[in-house]
């Protein structure tokens, strides 16, 4: 059912987090004049940024550090954070007394207008949602100066319903999302005009629980595409991900849709111009041109416009050369499959600090990767042991290292630097057992290492 505001509804906005979302949602419900409750189990501390942030709506009370079954079957509205899990016991409360169960990503796709661009997958979103939306920016700045392209979604900090009334007809919205996102999405069954997937591997067992679940979660982007043959639906698969080149197959006879495939990028035009590192970064370029594609956008003008996107924060990000040693903050990297991403782009020895909060992952083809192409491993967090368990049962050699903290293993580093090294941040696990998220970590990191 979608949800309807007015001055006489009761929202309840579940889950504030710090990315952003919960704010936007709180905000979007208060400027419709309902009364709002915003409720977290964090502690109020812990929100003093976003709660600054909504200073000016006076009709938003907080409820920190608890949830309270009265609210839930107080609330018209209960818009609910990605964080949270469909089978969460305080929204089958209020599905019970009669409210509407929705998110800020159903809404936005309820009310915006415009071409909608999903790129998901379980590594490379972030660079190629950012890389698709500066390429395409450049485009249809020259195609038609007056389109705009709104990039958002699970990228971090960037509004939806705050910007979605702004949003006009012939522009195009690019947005991350996450399988929390797809399965928030699914629920109403909505989906992107344009769905692109980068790859598939294990993620987020913790909450998906199988393999086959989160894949479900991610193809619902392209299940519930609307099938138009006047104008088709956009599904792109990476062809060299089995699953996903696998799911062309099974949707390219489709009438109303246009399937189209991508592998790494070998245009040595694009690519001579690009400064991101690995191939991995190669398929995220491949990615967002096939989008690009999309809008025919002259290849002369990616170009061009390829020379100016630098990585993003947190994204085997360079942070300093420290006595010939070159150090690189990788915080992004919450898989097993993204820290072997980035141990394979930098051609030197390297020293990888991993670990963190345990997803419940296969470490096996990390621990084989770390064991044959690290110089050293220096692991912290809660799956520091079964990462070094699974570098022990590969048969490798590296020097292991274990540390109780963060600062502890960048000083570990610093002594088995020598010039010429790399040290990578590269967690491969999720940051909630010793940080508040990747970039709390990240920033933590370069504070660290810009003070030896």
């Amino acid at each position: 059912m979608k949800a309807n505001f007015s001055k006489d509804n009761n929202v309840l906005i579940m889950g504030l987090g710090n990315f952003g979302g919960g704010a936007d949602a709180a905000i979007f419900a208060a400027k419709s004049g309902a009364s709002v409750i915003v409720t977290d189990l964090g502690s109020p501390e812990k929100f003093a940024k976003a709660k600054a942030s909504l200073a000016k709506h006076s009709n938003i009370d907080y409820h920190l550090g608890y949830h309270d079954e009265a609210d839930f079957r107080w609330a018209d509205i209960v818009i609910v954070n990605p964080a949270v899990a469909p089978n969460n016991k305080y929204i089958s409360i209020a599905r019970d007394a009669g409210a509407v169960i929705t998110s800020q990503i159903e809404i936005f796709f309820e009310m915006c207008k415009c071409t909608t661009v999903a790129i998901t997958g379980a590594n490379g979103k972030s660079t190629t949602t950012a890389l698709t939306a500066h390429l395409l920016n450049a485009g249809l700045q020259q195609q038609s100066p007056q389109r705009k392209v709104w990039l958002g979604g699970n990228i971090g900090n960037m509004p939806l319903l705050d910007i979605v009334e702004d949003i006009k007809e012939d522009d195009v919205a690019i947005l991350e999302i996450s399988s929390f996102q797809a399965e928030q999405l699914a629920a109403s069954e909505l989906a992107p005009k344009i769905s692109l997937i980068t790859n598939l591997s294990p993620n987020h067992l913790d909450r998906h629980k199988t393999y086959q679940a989160y894949c479900n979660a991610k193809e619902s982007l392209f299940r519930y595409q609307s099938l138009d043959e006047n104008a088709p639906a956009i599904s792109i698969f990476n062809l060299d991900d089995e699953i996903t080149a696998g799911w062309l197959e099974k949707y390219k006879l489709q009438k109303g849709r246009c399937c189209k495939g991508f592998s790494v990028c070998e245009d040595k035009s694009l690519i001579e111009n690009f400064q991101l590192l690995g191939r991995v970064n190669l398929y995220n370029l491949a990615a967002a041109v096939s989008i690009c594609d999309c809008f025919d956008v002259d290849r002369e003008i990616l170009v061009e416009a390829i020379k100016d996107f630098k990585s993003l924060p947190h994204r085997l990000e360079f942070v300093a050369n420290k006595d010939g040693v070159s150090w690189y903050n990788d915080s992004i990297a919450t898989t097993p499959q993204s820290t072997i991403a980035a141990i394979e782009a930098l051609d030197c020895p390297k020293i990888i600090i991993a670990g963190g909060y345990d997803k419940k992952l296969s470490f096996k083809d990390l621990g084989k990767a770390l064991s044959q192409k690290a110089k050293a491993v220096i692991l912290i967090g809660e799956s520091a042991a079964a990462i070094r368990e699974a570098i022990q049962e590969s048969g490798g050699n590296c020097h292991i290292e274990m540390a109780d903290s963060l600062s502890d293993a960048v000083l570990f580093a610093k002594k088995l630097g020598c010039v010429g090294d790399a040290v990578v941040l590269s967690p491969a696990c999720a940051s909630y057992d010793m940080f508040a998220n990747f970039q709390d970590r990240g920033e933590k990191f370069i504070q660290l290492v810009k003070s030896l």
